[in-house]
């Protein structure tokens, strides 16, 4: 190469990672000119500064006995219905992120192209063969669409449908939880069995291990840990989730929080938005030391 040449040959004045953030840099400047955003329309009226007030005000002194004009004499003092609605909040992310792993590991196996790797020695039959061109090909695109399907609905939407089809009852909002965070476990867990080191895996296929024994006994324990970890961030998500499904009126901690805050009682609504702060605080600190105790 000349020195002409190496002159008319510049490097770009920006690497690829901040063309890609000036992307989207210039994509999101485009919607708020494409959409008409108009920020005013972000500043409440006095009526809303005043409500604002109100219910901000109560955040240094949650309620601690009910807030409500009538209170039957069969329901439970305030603290414990909080603790009861956190209990019914784990039990539904709990059977949710249950249903989930299930789904996640049986789409992440099959989604990982090291259970597809090809045998050093070759496929032995004509049968065999035939497999690996087109059968293994056809499951493994197959796997990878379903997953995406699943991760690109919500669990609100899921929620809505089935909702609408199936009607308010705990299976409806545990298999809307499941089903986005199952498909998100399965791409989580296919990433990781490719991007673990095959060593063992290989020398598993030079004894003649069948693909499924290979991804058993040489790939799936060395990512084990890996799986457990992100599950358990999964669990926290499910928390949030289930809170949240509670506007729909599932019984959990988002139940509560609707009611009070439409009857007014901030006081009440701070005392469960502390509730649920509290479990999601309690469940990361726990699942951080089993996640210590793992990688030890």
């Amino acid at each position: 190469m000349t020195p002409a040449d190496a002159v008319g040959k510049r490097p770009w004045p920006v690497g690829p990672r901040a063309i890609v953030l000036l992307s989207l840099l210039a994509a999101g400047a485009w919607g708020v000119v494409y959409l008409e955003l108009d920020l005013s329309g972000l500043v409440p009226g006095a009526g809303g500064i005043a409500t604002a007030k109100r219910f901000f005000a109560r955040a240094l002194s949650p309620a601690w006995v009910s807030e409500a004009r009538f209170v039957p004499a069969d329901a439970p003092p305030l603290l414990i219905g909080a603790l009861e609605g956190a209990w019914q909040t784990i039990r539904f992310a709990a059977a949710a992120v249950a249903l989930s792993l299930v789904i996640g590991i049986a789409l992440g196996i099959p989604a990982s192209t090291a259970l597809w790797a090809a045998d050093p020695a070759g496929a032995r039959t004509a049968a065999g063969r035939l497999a690996r061109r087109s059968l293994f090909p056809a499951v493994y695109v197959s796997t990878r669409g379903l997953i995406g399907f699943l991760r690109s609905i919500h669990e609100l939407l899921w929620a809505v449908l089935f909702l609408v089809a199936f009607g308010l009852n705990d299976s409806t909002a545990v298999v809307a939880i499941a089903l986005p965070y199952g498909g998100v476990l399965a791409k989580i867990f296919s990433e990781m069995l490719d991007e673990v080191p095959r060593g063992s895996a290989n020398a598993l296929r030079e004894i003649g291990a069948r693909p499924l024994q290979v991804m058993l006994f040489g790939l799936i324990p060395r990512v084990a840990a890996d799986f457990t970890g992100y599950t358990f961030y999964r669990m926290e998500c499910a928390l949030r989730a289930s809170a949240v499904l509670g506007f729909f009126g599932f019984p959990t901690l988002g139940l509560f929080i609707r009611q009070s805050f439409s009857a007014t009682n901030y006081g009440e609504v701070w005392t469960y938005l502390y509730t649920l702060a509290v479990l999601v605080i309690a469940f990361d600190a726990w699942s951080a030391a089993v996640r210590r105790r793992l990688a030890s």
